[in-house]
């Protein structure tokens, strides 16, 4: 984290303490009386309880690795039809309505179909990811390939260049900002339906974690599975900015990733 950037971090951080002793209070001082509303303090004890003794480790390791195969799959697959729908307009005319037939419609509006053809099973939960991810990359991809200045390709094309090395050396650089800013909208999409999947047909994983402990009325654990899911959603964005970051440095007008 820079320096400079940390005093323009606290009123953000001042708030959510805020917010936080403000739940505290509300239950300290009977402004909130129920069973489904817990003191954070609560809550806290309940998150840092399961964190050591492994829990967490356990149902959120197999989200992400549901997440991160579904995922891969999007990204390579957006990219591979990104790129071609942007080069060749007849491919673009030929798969452009259904696209946008598809892309409209709700990702778990899927999940009956899914479940009928796939199971209930991993295989379910990755197409369901894939699926969900694919179209923001996908419609990134073809933007950034079709702002391509075209001097660009008559440059590469001047110097002899290949039709896999204007790909590789002109169009993914030129369009790279493109790319990642769908790939990091297609991450949280990608946590959204893993943990979505979890919950309507799962056995594992933190949202079945969140659904089994408000099935059981396990408060505090559900509210700390909240908090934990928030943690892991946070962290891979900050992850993702900051290779976005690393893989951006060259162009200009990249602002110095925050940490």
């Amino acid at each position: 984290m820079k320096l400079q950037a940390v005093p323009e971090r606290v009123p953000g951080i001042l708030l959510i303490l805020f917010l936080l002793a403000l739940w505290e209070a509300s239950v300290r001082f009977g402004w909130m009386v129920s069973p489904t509303w817990p003191p954070v303090s609560a809550v806290f004890t309940t998150f840092w309880h399961s964190l050591v003794d492994g829990t967490y480790f356990s149902v959120i390791g197999s989200s992400l690795r549901r997440l991160f195969i579904g995922y891969f799959i999007a990204v390579v697959l957006a990219l591979a039809l990104g790129l071609a729908m942007g080069v060749w307009r007849r491919f673009f005319l030929l798969l452009e309505p259904l696209v946008e037939f598809l892309r409209p419609i709700p990702s778990p509006a899927y999940l009956p179909m899914a479940i009928l053809f796939l199971g209930i099973d991993d295989v379910m939960k990755v197409f369901m990811v894939a699926f969900a991810a694919f179209f923001p990359i996908l419609l990134n991809t073809v933007a950034g390939v079709r702002s391509v200045d075209p001097v660009l390709l008559e440059t590469g094309k001047t110097f002899g260049y290949g039709r896999w090395d204007i790909v590789t050396r002109i169009l993914l650089p030129a369009s790279a900002s493109f790319v990642l800013t769908g790939m990091r909208i297609s991450l949280a999409i990608a946590l959204i339906v893993t943990v979505i999947a979890e919950m309507v047909a799962g056995n594992s994983g933190i949202g079945f974690y969140v659904l089994n402990a408000q099935r059981s009325f396990l408060v505090t654990e559900m509210y700390a599975g909240v908090v934990a899911l928030a943690l892991v959603g946070f962290a891979l964005n900050k992850l993702f900015v900051f290779v976005e970051h690393l893989l951006l440095h060259w162009q200009k007008g990249v602002p110095d990733v925050v940490l």
